[in-house]
This record gives structure tokens, C-alpha cells and sequence, in this order.
């Protein structure tokens, strides 16, 4: 009981600190690995403060190497979850243009790279995958959430979105399938206060290689991914019945 106020009370000062800190560096002068060290003290930090457990299956992920992630999406928790587990690989997130506007945190997202996207305007949404295409030659690894939302149904995943698909296949890197379980029984959709008493589980499906699928098959690329994801999902959901 102490470690769930313990979080609830230190979060949000953690969350300014870090990102007052992340802004403070200055990407010309460092190396990449020094400008990411903020955010990534954040996610180790958020996950230290909850007392969670994290059952990991990280499959054939080099911890450094440069991919495209496409996972499942079901609480804020979620975000230094995988800020933790995949701490090698420059991560950066596909977001909705929302969590940009929050104050402090909001400017710190998109100081350090992740990737805004407006889903009411088409035109922008298109522009700011083009974008991201391009910020992969940096050796960022995009983040993509299909789902496009956090789901509150847990008993399977919701339908995916396609431009993830259409900025997966830009990018040209092998993408790495994930899921995960129980983050939304530990902090659910609006809540700020956490149940650290459920293991969160993740794993990593087989790496798909991007040359098996054009821009032309991104639908038949969704629904693969998907039913592939599902079935892992659904899986990882067995282990906690």
C-alpha cells in the first residue's frame, strides 16, 4: 500500500524533473546515448517508484539494434514500461498531438524526438510520417501504437490503424511485433493511482523482415500483424487465468 501513494505522490515531480532535465541537453554537444539518458532515467525511475514486476520474453531483439516496434497499447504505463526494456534501442514514439500540448512534459517529448501526429488532419498526419521516415536514418527507432488509443477491452486487441502500417513499411527496417499484458489493471485509462500487485508480462513476436510486404500490401500487412499479435496476446492472458 505505502509503494502505490509513494507513486502517486512523487510521479508528477519525477515526470517534471526529467523533463526540465532532457531539455537542458543540448543534442549538438553530446553523444546520442547522453541526450537519450534522461528519458530513460525517467522510465526506470517510474518503474521503480510502482514496485511493479516485469515477466519479459525479449526473443531475438539485439538490445541495440535498430528496428521499428509495433505493440499493443493499454495504460500510460505502458510508456516507461518499454523506455526500460528497450533501452538500447532509441526509441521514439508515434503520439497523438494531445500529449504534446501537456505543459513541461509535452515540450520535453518533442525536444527529444518523439513523433507527433495530428489524426484530425489527414494532410499533417501524412506529413508527419514522412518526417519520421527521414528521423529513422538517425538511428531512432520508431514506436508505433496500431490500436492508435489506449484499449480499455482487454480481452483482445482493438482493430489496428493503417498509416502505422504505411510507416512501418517506409521505414525499411525489420519490425518487431510485440504484446502486452496487464499495465491497465496496473494504472487503468484515467487513473492516477496504481495496483502494483499484477505482474506485467511482454513479448516479443518473430522479427518480420519488411521486404515481404509493399506499400501496396499495408492492408494484408495489418491484418497479419494482427492476427499474429492477437494470438500472442491472448496467450499472455492465459498465463495470469
Amino acid at each position: 500500500m505505502f509503494r502505490r501513494v509513494f507513486f502517486t505522490i512523487l510521479l508528477i515531480p519525477v515526470t517534471i524533473y526529467y523533463s526540465i532535465k532532457t531539455m537542458m541537453v543540448d543534442p549538438k554537444k553530446c553523444t546520442p546515448e547522453e541526450f537519450d539518458r534522461s528519458g530513460l532515467q525517467w522510465g526506470s525511475a517510474a518503474v521503480w517508484l510502482s514496485g511493479i514486476k516485469i515477466d519479459a520474453d525479449m526473443g531475438d531483439v539485439d538490445p541495440e539494434g535498430h528496428y521499428v516496434f509495433i505493440g499493443n497499447h493499454q495504460s500510460n504505463f505502458d510508456i516507461p514500461v518499454l523506455f526500460k526494456l528497450l533501452k538500447g534501442n532509441r526509441i521514439r514514439f508515434v503520439a497523438k498531438k494531445s500529449l504534446f500540448d501537456i505543459p513541461i512534459y509535452g515540450k520535453a517529448l518533442a525536444y527529444s524526438g518523439h513523433i507527433s501526429i495530428d489524426r484530425g488532419n489527414r494532410r499533417a498526419a501524412m506529413e508527419s510520417l514522412n518526417d519520421a521516415v527521414k528521423y529513422t536514418k538517425t538511428g531512432i527507432s520508431p514506436l508505433i501504437f496500431p490500436e492508435g488509443t489506449r484499449n480499455t477491452e482487454l480481452d483482445d486487441l482493438m482493430e489496428f490503424k493503417i498509416g502505422g502500417m504505411i510507416l512501418a513499411l517506409k521505414c525499411g527496417l525489420p519490425v518487431v511485433p510485440f504484446v502486452m499484458t496487464n499495465t491497465a489493471r496496473v494504472m487503468p485509462k484515467g487513473a492516477m493511482c496504481i495496483d502494483n500487485r499484477h505482474v506485467v508480462r511482454f513479448k516479443v513476436l518473430p522479427i518480420i523482415d519488411p521486404s515481404e510486404y509493399t506499400i501496396k500490401d499495408r492492408e494484408k500487412f495489418k491484418n497479419d500483424l494482427r492476427e499474429s499479435m492477437s494470438k500472442a496476446y491472448k496467450e499472455l492472458l492465459a498465463k495470469d487465468q
